[in-house]
């Protein structure tokens, strides 16, 4: 009965142990941020720090004794997340939580403007934050765009700008856009940016499996590191994109069911990296003083990527032109 016993116990045991073991041997290929160099006297910028990526990022940051503003939609979870971290990391940089809603361009004029008054320089802006939401939800920003664009790619163009004296003042200092791989299944439709004909047949029931409106606003992100890059050439100011890899985060919680933590479950253990995992390549663009002076790339797994998307210089001219002409053209929704 005793030997039995043991051997049924040993089953389930042996099953965790192997699968935690080949989890090991599958995030070996997972790279690390090697760079531990003092940050003290820095101040990085990022959006969405409150959680996920950018929340790991922070703590990476904090540790290396630089000072971190919080950009967060949310600031009562700004709040909660820096006291996490306190907790943790008693001793580290200084951490300032501050509002910013990216749907609103209002928020962020107000944004910038209280940055301003508090800080003479940013040396690091991480735009983070981002959205992945249903098409046939057809949300919108405050200006009305679709929310993918609206947030992932307009949100933090316009932030951007609006930050980059600050930027230019603390050079060298850098710019890091946080895409996707996934941006290589988006499409750009100029006639359509708002993916209204997508939205439209998503209402009908038409499945949108790799979600339309993320992977454009992801290539969108990589056009636009690449298209700022070229125009602070020689300013000190780096532009870089990259992908974190494939996180488990919060950021698909729209998508999730619970049978998809069923089947899911194989491929969460095997491939799909921790929020601290995907930081890594952010830090690295970040802070890493051996791709100073490199800009206008991608990376991945710290390490520059070669991008399968066939860029072209005349979709990121005409991206840039209509993004700015988006701006300009601005108009509040009244809800």
């Amino acid at each position: 009965m005793v030997s039995s016993y043991v051997i049924y116990a040993a089953v389930p045991i042996s099953v965790v142990v192997a699968v935690g073991l080949i989890r090991k041997w599958r995030s070996r290929s997972w790279a690390k941020c090697s760079s531990n160099t003092c940050l003290r006297g820095k101040t990085f910028l990022i959006t969405g720090a409150n959680s996920g990526i950018g929340l790991e990022t922070a703590k990476a940051l904090v540790k290396r004794k630089a000072r971190v503003i919080f950009a967060c939609r949310n600031i009562e979870k700004a709040k909660q997340a820096i006291a996490g971290i306190r907790k943790e990391q008693p001793i580290g940089g200084e951490l300032i939580p501050m509002q910013l809603d990216l749907a609103s361009f209002d928020s962020i004029q107000n944004f910038v403007g209280v940055v301003k008054a508090g800080f003479n320089k940013i040396d690091v802006l991480i735009n983070n934050a981002g959205v992945s939401i249903p098409l046939k939800e057809d949300l919108k920003t405050k200006e009305g765009f679709e929310i993918h664009v609206g947030v992932n790619h307009l949100g933090h163009f316009y932030l951007t700008y609006l930050l980059l004296d600050l930027l230019k003042r603390a050079s060298p200092s850098r710019v890091v856009v946080v895409s996707s791989t996934l941006h290589e299944r988006g499409k750009l439709d100029f006639s359509d940016l708002n993916l209204r004909g997508a939205i439209e047949e998503a209402k009908k029931g038409k499945a949108d499996r790799h979600n339309a409106g993320y992977c454009n606003s992801k290539l969108m992100n990589a056009y636009f590191a690449r298209g700022l890059s070229a125009k602070l050439k020689s300013s000190g100011v780096d532009v870089n994109a990259c992908c974190p890899g494939f996180c488990y985060t919060n950021l698909f919680r729209y998508f999730v069911r619970w049978y998809h933590y069923i089947l899911m479950a194989p491929i969460a253990l095997f491939f799909m990296r921790s929020a601290k995992q995907g930081s890594e390549t952010v830090v690295y663009c970040a802070t890493d003083y051996r791709i100073e002076g490199h800009t206008g790339k991608f990376y991945r797994d710290c390490a520059e990527y070669n991008s399968k998307y066939p860029f072209t210089k005349e979709e990121e001219t005409k991206l840039w032109s209509i993004s700015e002409e988006m701006i300009k053209a601005r108009k509040p929704v009244k809800n």
